[in-house]
């Protein structure tokens, strides 16, 4: 079975994931630490824990998902892996944390291209890659059906789901996301989002007010 432990880190109370399984090793996701103290919170957890990081993944790369990027990759020698199309906001990352007062010396750069379909893996673990764009291009889930959980960025949150205001995202690509790739898994899956409390795929199908798309129309 594989453990979900959840960090909250910097301004924008971002959801950083390390998943873990028996067999010690584990992989950090969205790493938001944005200070030396919220570092040392994720460090200590992985020592106090005796686990061995082996993947460094984004579900993409707004700035706040990345923040920590660069720690992990130096502390623990790990290739970033994202989608490709991603890298769109890589490339004005620094100027992003500028303006929005995250803490950035290094653009860590994706060496490990993910696409709809690809299988990555930890231990025992293995995650399935849903291709999710709508908020940001080069949106990716992480579904680990054994476990019955998918990790969902901004794709998805409890009662809401990402906006699509900022460049690259597109409302009516986001709701497609959703009903074909997220509401067709079964429906107690839990969905561990981006940004605040987790919850279920169909608590979501059934209650979330920005769901507004029906199933009929995608099909």
């Amino acid at each position: 079975m594989t453990k979900v432990k959840q960090f909250t880190f910097n301004p924008f109370q971002v959801n950083t994931y390390i998943l873990s399984d028996e067999t010690g090793e584990c992989a950090i996701i969205d790493p938001g630490m944005n200070t030396p103290k919220e570092e040392q919170e994720l460090s200590e957890y992985i020592k106090d824990q005796n686990l061995k990081p082996v993947l460094l993944l984004n579900t993409h790369t707004h700035i706040d998902h990345i923040a920590g990027n660069e720690y992990v990759q130096k502390t623990y020698q790990l290739p970033l892996q994202a989608h490709r199309e991603s890298e769109i906001f890589l490339r004005e990352a620094m100027t992003h944390a500028a303006v929005f007062g995250i803490h950035l010396e290094h653009v860590t750069p994706i060496e490990v291209f993910l696409a709809e379909g690809d299988r990555v893996t930890f231990g025992n673990t293995t995650m399935q890659i849903l291709y999710t764009p709508g908020h940001a291009a080069g949106s990716v889930c992480f579904y680990v059906p054994e476990s019955g959980f998918v990790i969902t960025g901004d794709v998805l949150f409890y009662q809401s789901i990402g906006r699509t205001d900022l460049a690259t995202g597109d409302y009516d690509l986001l709701q497609e996301s959703i009903w074909k790739k997220l509401f067709t898994l079964p429906d107690n899956t839990l969905v561990y989002p981006g940004h605040g409390p987790h919850t279920t795929v169909g608590t979501e199908k059934s209650t979330n007010p920005f769901v507004a798309i029906g199933r009929d129309e995608l099909y």
